[in-house]
């Protein structure tokens, strides 16, 4: 495929993702509308393992299993993604005490893992034990997940960047392991994977660092540096960024450049056409967002991408992927 064809046939399909929008939208109404007469049946209760939060793949900032991936891989990525989202919900709900979300967690670990005892309301742990093992998965992509929002019930700062990057390697790494390993990759590309997947953790840190002080008083904010400009955990709670507050960011930021050195070759280092397209998009985003929050007061507004800056990077992303794929494989000196 010629790359003006590839450019026009990803440009026609952002367009008809965006009617589809449109259309399951007014059929979402109409659904609703036409449900609510006399006898109407009442929605069911959730799961009472899960605590829903509403959220879903349109809430998150980077492409979830996007038209971009193998038709027939996508269904194992949605079920990964309605794992993550379940355990997620229960790190973050704040009416759980700590006991309560550990032990719901725990049992969501046991239920991904097989053991016995855990019926229907682990329903997306045996949903996703049965996709992975149909794929050839590990099932350790999800019990990491799991051990960072344990991790979230127990410890709530970070004193270091080691630190940070710990954390990020359980709540963000397994994310890109999952998928490479989905798509038959080598995990020689999980260093690359690894960089790109611990920056988007800890940009999205920053987006919602006075959110996450507010609702769950969770600071990822280096402690350490916050000290060295003589500041402390309280600048998240201000209505603007302060002086010593803004030089944290942007060293934090400056170690998430360093990471995007590998980041931007996960491309190149994957054999999926398919997969590199998709990461080689949310290298853009991420790049995009870096210089984002490098000019933006994420205190004073939360800092985000546009619909300009999602289209532009899904079209210059898809092209470059496209033509960087299996490169690093075949020049490995290139690295």
């Amino acid at each position: 495929m010629r790359l003006s064809a590839l450019r026009r046939a990803v440009q026609r399909r952002v367009i008809a993702l965006g009617n589809r929008a449109k259309i399951r939208k007014v059929r979402a109404m109409s659904e609703s509308l036409s449900s609510r007469g006399p006898g109407a049946a009442s929605t069911p209760p959730p799961s009472a393992a899960e605590t829903p939060s509403g959220k879903g793949a349109k809430d998150e900032n980077f492409p979830v299993g996007s038209f971009l991936l193998p038709k027939h891989l996508r269904s194992h990525v949605a079920k990964f993604y309605a794992f993550a989202r379940a355990i997620d919900d229960i790190a973050d709900n704040g009416a759980l005490t700590a006991e309560d979300k550990i032990a719901r967690l725990s049992a969501f670990d046991a239920a991904l893992t097989g053991a016995p005892g855990y019926g229907p309301e682990y329903e997306k742990a045996h949903a996703l034990r049965e996709s992975m093992s149909e794929t050839g998965v590990t099932t350790r992509h999800g019990s990491d997940l799991i051990a960072a929002f344990v991790q979230d019930a127990k410890k709530n700062r970070y004193a270091s960047w080691d630190e940070l990057i710990g954390y990020c390697e359980l709540s963000a790494n397994p994310v890109g392991r999952y998928l490479l390993d989905l798509h038959g990759e080598d995990q020689t590309g999980y260093r690359y994977s690894d960089a790109l997947c611990t920056v988007l953790q800890i940009v999205n840190h920053l987006q919602d660092c006075g959110d996450d002080r507010r609702e769950l008083d969770r600071i990822y904010i280096i402690e350490d540096w916050l000290k060295e400009e003589g500041e402390d955990i309280t600048v998240v709670d201000r209505d603007r960024v302060s002086p010593g507050f803004r030089e944290v960011i942007d060293r934090m930021l400056d170690g998430c450049e360093a990471l995007m050195m590998d980041a931007r070759k996960l491309p190149s280092a994957l054999s999926s056409k398919s997969l590199a397209m998709e990461s080689a998009v949310i290298v853009r985003l991420a790049d995009r967002l870096i210089k984002l929050l490098r000019k933006g007061d994420p205190l004073a507004r939360r800092v985000a991408l546009t619909k300009f800056d999602f289209a532009s990077a899904g079209l210059r992303g898809a092209v470059a992927g496209y033509v960087e794929a299996g490169r690093l494989n075949k020049n490995p000196d290139a690295d």
